[in-house]
This record gives C-alpha cells, structure tokens and sequence, in this order.
C-alpha cells in the first residue's frame, strides 16, 4: 500500500483513534494518579506535533497568507472583539471567587497558537493563514490579557500575568518546529532523499495528535479530583463557549466575506482556547493551587472532546461565501 493510501486511511479513522486515546488515557489516569509525571512529556509532543503538521503546510506560501488582510481582520475580530463579548455575556454565572474567576478568563481570553493549527488542518480548513498568524494571535493576547483583566476583575489582575510562558511557547511551540518544517521543506525541494524523508513524515500527524490527546489526559485528570466540586460549576460555562465559539467565528468570517476555508480557519480558532499556554501563568498566581490548575485543565478536557466535535462538523461548513 502507498503512503497516500497509508495517510488516507489514518485521516479517515482519525475521530476513532482520538477517542480511544482520550478514554485510554482517562481510564488509566483513574486507575493511577501517578500519571501526572507525564506532564513535561506535553512540551516536546505538542512540538513535534506541530512540526509534522506544519510539514503539510506550504511554508513558502506563508507571507502571502498573512499579507491576507481580510483574513486577519476576520481572525483579529473573532478572538479579541466577539470572544471577550461572549464572555462579558457568561461573567454572571462564574464563580464569585476571585481566584476562580481569573482562571476561568485565563483560558477563555486567550486564543490558541499551537495545536489549533492541526484541528483546522484535520477539519479542512485554510491552515496555511492561521499559521501565519499565530505570531499575531500571541502577541495581541500578551498586550491585551492584562487590559481584559484589569476590565473584568480590577486593575490589580494584570500583575498577576507573566509574560514568559507565552515566550516558551512562541519559541519552542512554534518557531522551532517551523523553522525545522521549513529546513525539511528546503531539502525535500532539492532531492529524492529529502521528498521520501518529508513523505513519511506526512504520516504522522493523525498518530501526534492521538499521542497528545493521551498524553494531556493522563496527565492532567488527577488534578481534577482536588476541586471536584469548582470543576462542576464552571464545565457548564466551557460546553457553552465550545459551543457557541465556532458558530461566532463563522459568523464573523461570513461579516468579512471571507472564503469558506478560510471561514473554518476562523471558527476553529474562535472556539480554540490556550490552556495549555495558561496553566503556568494560573498555577504561579499565589494561593491557586489546586483550583485554578483544576478550572484551567477542565477546559482543557471540554475543549480536546471538542475538538473532535469540530473536526467531524465543521468542514460541513460549506454554505458561507467564497
């Protein structure tokens, strides 16, 4: 069998192969709590995960990608406009805690710039304009995460917000892994050895990404159990962003007119959350563990079965404009 026959099958099962991980991982992390030693796995293989995936993406495509005005105001508009007013329209029902409250807007302020590259490929959309706009996305949220704190809590919230796990991530999530896509890239245009290389490679990103999956999950539920009851109270607010997020990034596109991939790009990261970028920034706010931890790692979980959702539904998608 070829490798597009190989690749073509694995995308075809991929809803499968996700959910098997999930529940793997959730049936062990019950079974031993000792699981969260996996957590300085997570790094490293949302890295490699992005690097296979941004192997699929025409690299040197990317400047005109983000030259795509439309688009990014689109994207812009979604997550930093429309997203902080769906949370405006949730404020009432979050936790009275303060503490709770700055987890729960952590997560919910603050748009995705690693994996959501690899669900919006897996759910056809545009991946190439949102790669190249990841750049965008992190720095917008670290000039405006403060600003939206210090707007729905007080003006002492931006304190709390460290500037250097969003650094980590730019360097090690995204531009290690693309600058090593792009050299692999380079050499796969020069011969056939680096074309066998990179076709290979095209292979993995379906068995990455359950490798995540599994890896996030295990590590992350047993720190559920110490704040069951918190968690209870704040998974009805991320089921309904989950689900009214991609419906207002595709209503968003379709204000800019937008292509319908590129349509899709938008309501994946409009419904795509940085809670893994977060969670150090949660966890080294005084007096947060184990609530903030558990409120950030329960979106975490709402979100990868999510995810799932959309890759399934989204490229349904198909009625906006072109």
């Amino acid at each position: 069998m070829s490798l597009a026959k190989y690749r073509e099958r694995l995308e075809s099962w991929q809803i499968f192969v996700y959910f098997a991980a999930v529940i793997v991982a959730l049936c062990l992390a019950w079974q031993l709590p000792g699981t969260v030693a996996l957590a300085p796995a997570i790094d490293p293989l949302l890295a490699f995960m992005l690097f296979v995936t941004f192997l699929q993406v025409p690299l040197t495509e990317l400047r005109e990608a983000l030259s795509n005005v439309r688009f990014l105001g689109a994207l812009l508009t979604a997550n930093f406009i429309a997203v902080p007013l769906l949370v405006v329209v949730l404020l009432p029902w979050l936790p009275a805690d303060p503490l709770l409250r700055i987890g729960v807007l952590l997560v919910l302020l603050t748009p995705c710039i690693d994996y959501v590259v690899t669900f919006a490929h897996l759910g056809r959309a545009d991946a190439r304009p949102l790669l190249a706009s990841t750049p965008v996305l992190l720095i917008g949220q670290m000039l405006l995460l403060p600003i939206f704190l210090g707007w729905l809590l007080d003006h002492t919230a931006a304190d709390l917000v460290k500037w250097e796990p969003f650094m980590h991530a730019f360097i090690w999530l995204i531009a290690v892994p693309l600058v090593l896509a792009a050299a692999c890239q380079a050499w796969a245009s020069r011969g056939r050895p680096g074309q066998d290389i990179v076709n290979m490679l095209g292979l993995l990103p379906v068995p990455a990404t359950a490798a995540v999956l599994f890896v996030v999950v295990a590590a992350t539920t047993p720190q559920l159990g110490h704040a069951l009851g918190v968690v209870r109270t704040v998974v009805p607010i991320y089921v309904v962003f989950a689900i009214t997020g991609p419906l207002l990034g595709w209503y968003v596109a379709r204000a800019w007119r937008l292509p319908t991939a590129q349509g899709r790009a938008v309501a994946f990261s409009a419904a795509t959350r940085n809670s893994l970028v977060v969670l150090p920034l949660g966890m080294a706010i005084p007096g947060a563990v184990p609530l903030i931890p558990a409120v950030i790692v329960a979106q975490t979980l709402v979100e990868l079965i999510s995810e799932l959702v959309y890759v399934k539904l989204l490229p349904r998608m198909g009625a906006g404009p072109r």
